[in-house]
């Protein structure tokens, strides 16, 4: 891999009061400005189907700080503020690309409550990072070390639903080169019960972490149901709420980056189906369950650490019948229910494991498209 790659690096961090206060202020005052400037192209799109660029919403902002209304905008960094115009330039050309949808609103209660710095906004000195606006550096867990002689180029502050306040620092990562080529393949095949089965016929086992977690979440929702509305015992339920879903998503991220980082290193190419998430949890039997498998997550993970590594990410159709199809003759049979775990082929009489027949088929139509 010739360019060196730019990877993020996440911790925990923990303010003072008066960063905890200074950050807040940031936050809404970045959501503020996003919403305003959404509102003012979203009315020049609909209206008159004008294209309104990022110099122009610029400009807005400079003339809102300018009024008695927002004047106190200026009492946080404009960085953060101008990096939010940034990202709503980038969803409107996503937008005319057609590669997503209009951009939406931000909500001060569902939306992400994060800030973004580029390096005029922020000291690195020493190992401590100061923000701008702020006298003191941040109280940071450096869990683990950056690259030697790394230098951030964007910091991203953000505080989760649970109350937890995170640093991430964009870093370039000298250490990430692609690996040796080798010549395994795998055909990977996302299940329920098994999260994914291999070519191989290995089987990997679903954690379900929401499921393990289920009877807890619900007690916990059930006494947030209870408080009253507005109330310092309805905030303390719903942190507890809060917690018990973060830890069900650490843990699950824990382990895909485990199980991906293992299948890029062990394989030159991964073959992979093309799912469509989205439809599938359409169905509400399945959707729970598929939501917790975060076979999405997964895929994303495999991508970029290919990129990474020098690996390649194959994705098949969605409809390429790998289920239905024999591994050893070819033969596509009828129909093939969910009940259905294992067949033989009326064909070439030779037994199948439903999900290992399957990834065979995957990793065979991945090749053939190469």
């Amino acid at each position: 891999m010739g360019e060196v790659v730019k990877r993020a690096y996440k911790y925990r961090f923990y303010p003072t009061p008066e960063q905890v206060e200074q950050l807040n202020r940031t936050f809404g005052c970045v959501r503020l400005v996003y919403n305003r400037a959404l509102d003012a192209r979203t009315r020049a799109w609909v209206v008159d189907r004008q294209r309104t660029s990022y110099v122009q919403t610029s400009a807005w902002l400079t003339e809102w700080k300018r009024t008695d209304e927002l004047a106190f905008l200026n009492e946080v960094s404009s960085v953060p503020l101008q990096q939010a115009l940034r990202h709503l330039q980038a969803g409107f050309a996503a937008f005319w690309d057609k590669r997503s949808r209009f951009p939406r609103f931000k909500s001060k209660r569902k939306s992400r409550a994060s800030a973004e710095y580029t390096r005029s906004a922020f000291r690195w000195r020493d190992g401590q990072l100061t923000l701008a606006k702020m006298g003191a550096p941040l109280a940071v867990a450096w869990s683990r070390p950056l690259p030697e002689g790394a230098q951030p180029s964007t910091v991203t502050v953000s505080r989760d639903s649970a109350g937890r306040w995170f640093v991430s620092l964009l870093v370039q990562d000298p250490t990430i080169r692609a690996l040796p080529p080798l010549s395994a393949a795998v055909g990977v095949d996302a299940g329920i019960t098994s999260l994914v089965t291999l070519s191989t016929g290995e089987k990997v086992t679903n954690p379900r972490y929401e499921r393990a977690d289920r009877r807890k979440l619900a007690t916990a929702q059930r006494e947030l149901s209870r408080k009253a509305k507005g109330s310092a015992n309805r905030t303390k339920a719903r942190l507890k709420v809060a917690r018990i879903h973060a830890r069900i998503a650490d843990r699950r991220r824990d382990h895909l980056h485990k199980l991906s980082t293992r299948l890029v290193h062990e394989n030159q190419t991964v073959v992979i189906e093309d799912l469509s998430v989205r439809n599938m949890i359409r169905n509400h039997s399945l959707a729970r369950a598929i939501s917790d498998a975060a076979w999405s997550d997964l895929r994303a993970m495999l991508e970029y650490k290919a990129a990474w590594y020098g690996r390649t990410v194959i994705a098949v159709d969605r409809w390429y019948p790998s289920s239905k199809t024999c591994s050893t003759c070819g033969r596509i049979t009828t129909a093939m229910p969910l009940t259905v775990r294992s067949w033989t082929c009326p064909g070439c009489a030779t037994e199948h494991d439903r999900d290992v027949n399957a990834a065979r088929n995957i990793l065979a139509a991945g090749l053939a498209e190469r």
